[in-house]
């Protein structure tokens, strides 16, 4: 039987035009979802209600957030980085936030499976979310062997991801599970955030914000890795859906030509993060969105052809 599958993302009103663009190429490319969640700051839902519409529903942060966690005024932040505080668990920030949210709005909303999809994103070929995340194994994207021992962000995600799970140290090089474009599975993420409770002895957001330096897509790679129960429910890719660009250096049309010129035809989506201050028209214009003009690039076969492909019943 396939699982319901919604998107879901957790974004806020810097990110407004890559979030529209987001939204562009979804209604334009992408299938099988039931509904997309969007989760914003609550002085941020006047910029987003326009997206509203049949099949997507924006929600204030403040439905999925403890009661203890509160914003400060924009006015108080610094250099333009938004501060909650509590003194349950000290200030935290707005990557704290969205990440505390994922969880939040995955265990608290009523599907079985979620494809998290963050603002920077922009598809630009056929993807049918169903197909791809809604059979009875939940896909699992990992990128083996990927952080050295010297990677000093990355290797505190994964330490306090063992203190957290109660796990053994974890040998380096170690599994990456960051990506985009990625599925969580409900029950998996309860069993997960109990986990945590279990071995901190405290609310699961309180422990998470205790820790502050944590990945959420290597905290559910790490309990699903050391779960024999939860791998058997999970099916391996080392395939991305996204081809990435994680650099400051602003790029140009003929570089995220380029990206998608390269993308192998399971690759759906385009991630060039915010920072590097690509213009959104051109990544609009690159991915066929500009005046509905055809892609750039041929499209390839869709992705839940090529993913069946390079899925396995590895362990995970």
């Amino acid at each position: 039987m396939t699982k319901s599958v919604a998107l879901m993302t957790p974004t806020y009103r810097g990110d407004l035009d890559r979030f529209e663009l987001l939204c562009e190429s979804l209604d334009r490319f992408v299938s099988g979802y039931e509904r997309h969640y969007v989760i914003v700051n609550d002085d941020d839902l006047p910029y987003f209600a326009r997206f509203e519409n049949s099949r997507r529903t924006v929600l204030p942060s403040s439905r999925f957030l403890p009661s203890w966690l509160r914003a400060l005024p924009p006015f108080v932040s610094r250099k333009g980085r938004r501060t909650w505080w509590s003194f349950r668990s000290g200030p935290l920030h707005g990557w704290h936030i969205q990440q505390l949210l994922k969880i939040a709005g995955a265990l608290h909303l009523p599907h079985q499976r979620y494809c998290i999809v963050d603002s920077d994103n922009t598809f630009f070929r056929p993807f049918d979310v169903a197909a791809y995340a809604g059979a009875d194994l939940t896909p699992l994207y990992v990128d083996r062997l990927a952080i050295p021992a010297d990677k000093p962000s990355h290797n505190v995600w994964v330490r306090n991801s063992d203190r957290l799970l109660g796990g053994s140290p974890t040998a380096f090089p170690a599994d990456d599970y960051i990506g985009n474009v990625l599925v969580w599975d409900r029950s998996t993420l309860r069993d997960m955030t109990a986990t945590i409770e279990a071995v901190t002895s405290m609310p699961w957001a309180v422990a998470l914000g205790k820790t502050r330096s944590f990945s959420e897509y290597i905290l559910y790679g790490y309990f699903v890795n050391q779960s024999p129960a939860h791998r058997a429910t999970h099916r391996l890719t080392t395939q991305s859906l996204a081809t990435s660009y994680w650099e400051p250096d602003q790029l140009d049309e003929k570089a995220v030509v380029a990206m998608i010129e390269k993308s192998p035809p399971d690759v759906v989506a385009l991630c060039i993060e915010s920072f590097s201050a690509t213009p959104v028209s051109l990544i609009r214009k690159v991915a066929g969105l500009s005046n509905n003009d055809a892609p750039l690039q041929p499209q390839g076969p869709t992705s839940t052809q090529g993913a069946n492909a390079v899925m396995t019943r590895e362990a995970v």
